[in-house]
């Protein structure tokens, strides 16, 4: 049952899991908010982690960095240990001028540079969206904790350091922030009927030059956790 990346044995994994890219943050997840957190998967170090949050099993391990890894660890989450919801939580770079650090965001759509969909051989191009039920569900769980969260688009990019210098003309058609794993986690999802959803915390501006130390996008995006989890709960019977 196991994978060249995934130690776990099966059921290990519950129904839902929350994907940040940082295995530390997926440790602090863990031992923040769950019960009885056990590890069911540190090959690579990348820590997945299941306990339970108001009694309903929730699993939290990480993606890595960028569309690549995002894309192995779902796949096999998806297709071995029968997943069925993953919700990414991680940090994004505003390019909106309207988002701040640390507030919290859910992307609706992924805007990609990334050539990841020519694998399905499609005639055009795919638009990565999110699974409606998650996102709708994840909305209700924000206004239930009084965080104000703007759904919109954001720009899954294969490039951290970006020599074109093009990424702020993506804000001119709307979107909202820039990070790297949305799209190839929506396009995994569609291919194999599963869900998922992207919801990440303004960890920087690209409009302002503002961000946060690594220290704080580790342990300081609680607002988006208990997004996130409250989710979960509500997906258990969905």
């Amino acid at each position: 049952m196991s994978t060249p990346h995934n130690a776990a044995n099966p059921g290990d994994f519950a129904k839902t899991v929350l994907m940040p890219g940082d295995p530390l943050r997926s440790q602090f997840i863990a031992e923040t908010f769950l019960e009885s957190a056990r590890l069911v998967n540190n090959v690579r170090g990348v820590q997945g982690y299941t306990g339970t949050y108001k009694g309903v099993p929730v699993s939290v391990m990480a993606s890595g960095m960028g569309m690549p890894s995002m894309g192995i660890y779902a796949y096999e989450l998806y297709s071995v240990y029968g997943v069925e919801n993953i919700i990414r939580i991680g940090s994004a770079g505003a390019i909106s001028p309207k988002l701040h650090l640390r507030d919290v965001i859910a992307a609706q759509g992924a805007c990609t540079n990334s050539n990841f969909a020519h694998q399905y051989g499609l005639p055009g191009q795919l638009a990565p969206i999110a699974d409606f039920t998650l996102l709708e569900t994840a909305v209700s769980a924000a206004r239930e904790a009084g965080v104000n969260m703007p759904v919109g688009s954001v720009l899954s990019s294969d490039t951290f350091y970006d020599a074109s210098n093009t990424t702020m003309k993506w804000a001119e058609l709307g979107v909202l922030a820039v990070e790297m794993e949305a799209a190839g986690l929506y396009m995994t999802a569609a291919k194999l009927g599963k869900r998922a959803l992207a919801i990440c915390s303004i960890s920087d501006s690209i409009v302002t030059g503002e961000a946060l130390s690594a220290a704080d996008r580790q342990t300081t995006f609680t607002a988006m956790m208990r997004i996130a989890l409250e989710t979960a709960v509500k997906m258990e019977d969905k």
